[in-house]
């Protein structure tokens, strides 16, 4: 083991293990990345794994013919700024890299006393946005990672889905080790005089997965030596079911945006039970690459049957699921700032995410308003709170609603606060952020999707105008 922050290469040791399998695996990764005409990043941290990898990686392009298509090999590290041991990795998987022909990549961060989930979510995020677009982000996992996390995940009580562990695909992932064991991968390294550095937090027992490296596996070994093989068994096996499951989640998902929006029928799913809906869900927002805990995946299984129109569902990880009256959009959610901006209602309107536009008298579809516009294609129905009849004789604006603010039901009646028909309409806090409330003449009159006020009623006499609202999100409207 070599020091904290040193380089070492072991002198080599005769070995029945098969390290041609190190080979064999690097070769497939090539060819894939050939098949796929996909340049390769190798994601190398500077230990004994990823070193092997990379070096494993240049011997096979070597060997297929990949010499004169450098540009299409490269390497990214991440320095997470945590001191000697992570400065001496960067800097020697650099030096390697470039002495092998990668084109190496080095982030940076400032990490100190950041979370395990925290410094995986900084790597990735480097990963992605250094490597070539299109490229295959290879890691150097082993068959041991992958126990230590299924047992990780077994210990958390995770169903069939998170019991898949690292065999679950990942788009543009690659883990060509996945099947290799460690011991394996040292043996290769110590025969080819591999370079690497020994990160001093492997031994520590303040990391879960070090624990059950060091103490728990030995220890079940002793007494069950076969469950290690039967516990990456449940592995594939629910890696299988997965990709089944993802198969079926594909019908679901009309369409997909570039900005990683996703729109889901609504009502087919809908036609499915509670527990049907927890297997489909999360396969459904994994395609909005959004990772469901137990909470959110029941959440959503009860959202889709009772989300009112208009509705939104917030969860874990600033992601939100937006009730459309034909589909369900998922996407990460944007904090926008709140306006105080009043404007006024005449003609097409639109505030943030909302459309005002005026639309034909059901009893006049010839009539025109005084902008010229009609929409002949949207018959007003008079029990739809999207669309109403406002006075045209007061002055009409627009804006979003505030703490505060009330209005009256009836003409001559006791004025509420609006969160209260918020609340009658089932409109959850999180989704009520931005709604508009229209005003004439300074009195809120109609909260779109919510409730019309009596003062927007018609009477004999009065002339009128006519409303629609629209909501968008996520491309889509609430009509």
């Amino acid at each position: 083991m070599s020091a904290p922050g040193r380089a070492v290469a072991s002198t080599p040791v005769e070995s029945d293990i098969d390290l041609d399998a190190v080979d064999r695996a690097a070769r497939a990764l090539v060819e894939e990345s050939s098949r796929a005409i996909k340049p390769i990043a190798l994601a190398v941290s500077g230990g004994c794994d990823s070193m092997v990898m990379m070096h494993a990686v240049a011997r096979a392009s070597a060997s297929v013919g990949r010499r004169d298509r450098p540009a299409r090999r490269h390497v990214v590290t991440f320095d997470h700024g945590t001191g000697p041991y992570a400065r001496d990795a960067a800097a020697l998987v650099a030096k390697e890299g470039a002495e092998l022909g990668f084109h190496v990549h080095v982030g940076t961060g400032s990490l100190a006393g950041a979370t395990e989930a925290e410094w995986r979510a900084a790597r990735w995020r480097f990963f992605r946005e250094a490597s070539p677009r299109g490229a295959i982000i290879a890691t150097a996992h082993t068959r041991d990672d992958q126990l230590e996390t299924v047992v990780m995940r077994a210990m958390r009580d995770a169903g069939a889905r998170g019991l898949a562990g690292l065999a679950a695909p990942a788009p543009d992932v690659a883990r060509p080790f996945l099947h290799v064991t460690r011991e394996t991968i040292r043996r290769y390294g110590n025969v080819r005089g591999v370079p690497f550095v020994e990160d001093p937090s492997n031994t520590s027992r303040d990391h879960l997965r070090n624990r059950i490296r060091l103490d728990l596996l030995p220890a079940i070994a002793r007494v069950r030596p076969r469950f290690a093989h039967e516990m990456l068994a449940i592995a594939e096996r629910a890696a299988d079911w997965r990709a089944a499951i993802d198969m079926v989640a594909m019908r679901f998902v009309s369409g997909e945006a570039e900005d990683g929006v996703i729109r889901v029928a609504r009502e087919e799913l809908a036609t499915y039970d509670s527990a049907a809906l927890c297997v489909l869900w999360p396969a459904i927002a994994a395609r909005a690459l959004v990772t469901l805990d137990r909470r959110g995946t029941l959440r959503l299984a009860q959202f889709t049957t009772s989300g009112a129109l208009g509705a939104r569902m917030q969860l874990s990880g600033g992601v939100e699921v937006f009730r459309h009256r034909d589909s369900f959009v998922v996407r990460r959610s944007v904090p926008r700032p709140a306006t105080n901006a009043e404007l006024p209602l005449e003609g097409v309107v639109q505030l943030g995410g909302w459309r005002f536009r005026p639309v034909d008298s059901p009893t006049d579809r010839a009539t025109r308003l005084g902008n010229g516009t009609t929409d002949p294609g949207r018959r007003v129905n008079h029990d739809d709170p999207w669309v109403t009849s406002l006075p045209a004789d007061r002055p009409l604006s627009v804006r979003e609603w505030r703490p505060a603010d009330r209005m009256r039901a009836r003409e001559g009646g006791a004025a509420r606060r609006v969160k209260r028909f918020f609340g009658d309409a089932h409109i959850p806090g999180p989704s009520r952020a931005g709604w508009p409330v229209v005003l004439a003449d300074g009195e809120i009159v109609w909260i779109p999707g919510v409730r019309r006020s009596g003062a927007a009623s018609e009477r004999s006499g009065r002339p009128v105008v006519r409303y629609a609202c629209e909501r968008f999100d996520g491309g889509l409207s609430n009509g």
